[in-house]
């Protein structure tokens, strides 16, 4: 590896780390940066997938205070892992087109339910409001299709993670990106042993990465804690909504 390919994953690292703290979707930054440094396609997404996990892992560390307490959330991290096998096997066995195509309206989506969640709470009503079993199952069904979503791509999983629990938790948004946090760190961890043992993995590329998404990590989590929800929101949606037209525009060409 040159040192100025070296360079450029380093730095998309600790910017990557950064943004998957704060609002999801630093893998654009990295999978570009690896694409970059000569790496194919299949084995720069495999790669990028397995060397952003230290990162989610220090913004969990980062935001850990403002994760709730109770089983409910734990209960949560085993429809996490099935559903991002279930994607990691959909990236290893089947053609990536027909997902490609609608990668994009996900995140587009995703980033307009977060943008209009008021109306949208008004709609179908306020997370307080739904019955205990309705809330499980909703919450349940949001990560599942996130988690699988994670582990085919992953880039604005965060995005589409927050959108979907800030409209069913009643709970502040620095909650909902700690939360998010942590099931993004189980996606990592399963698509890292999933990878390992079967994806074609450069560990070069990985070794240069991950230490710069762990700092990161935990600088955007710290970050987040000191951001008005305004803010934040604000920055979410934007980042989403360009994220998605990038992912569209790619897929178009």
């Amino acid at each position: 590896m040159e040192l100025s390919d070296a360079a450029l994953l380093v730095t998309a690292g600790l910017a990557a780390g950064t943004v998957n703290a704060v609002a999801g979707g630093g893998s654009l930054i990295t999978f570009p940066a690896l694409i970059a440094a000569g790496l194919p396609p299949v084995p720069a997404n495999v790669s990028n997938s397995v060397a952003v996990f230290p990162g989610y892992v220090a913004s969990v560390a980062g935001s850990r205070t403002d994760l709730p307490r109770g089983r409910a959330l734990w209960a949560l991290l085993p429809t996490t892992v099935v559903g991002t096998i279930v994607g990691c096997l959909l990236l290893l066995g089947t053609p990536a087109r027909a997902f490609e195509l609608v990668v994009p309206f996900l995140v587009l989506g995703a980033t307009a339910v977060l943008a209009f969640q008021d109306p949208l709470r008004r709609l179908v009503g306020h997370p307080a409001e739904l019955g205990p079993r309705r809330r499980t199952v909703t919450v349940q069904a949001m990560v599942a299709v996130g988690a699988v979503y994670g582990g085919y791509f992953g880039a604005a999983l965060g995005v589409m993670l927050v959108a979907g629990l800030a409209l069913v938790l009643d709970a502040t948004l620095a909650r909902v990106s700690a939360v998010k946090n942590l099931l993004s760190a189980t996606v990592g961890l399963t698509t890292l042993v999933v990878f390992a043992l079967f994806g074609p993995v450069n560990w070069a590329a990985v070794a240069v990465v991950a230490p710069a998404t762990l700092v990161g990590g935990y600088v955007g989590a710290r970050l987040v804690r000191r951001l008005p929800p305004v803010v934040l929101k604000t920055l979410i949606v934007a980042f989403g909504t360009t994220i998605g037209l990038y992912l569209l525009w790619r897929a178009m060409r």
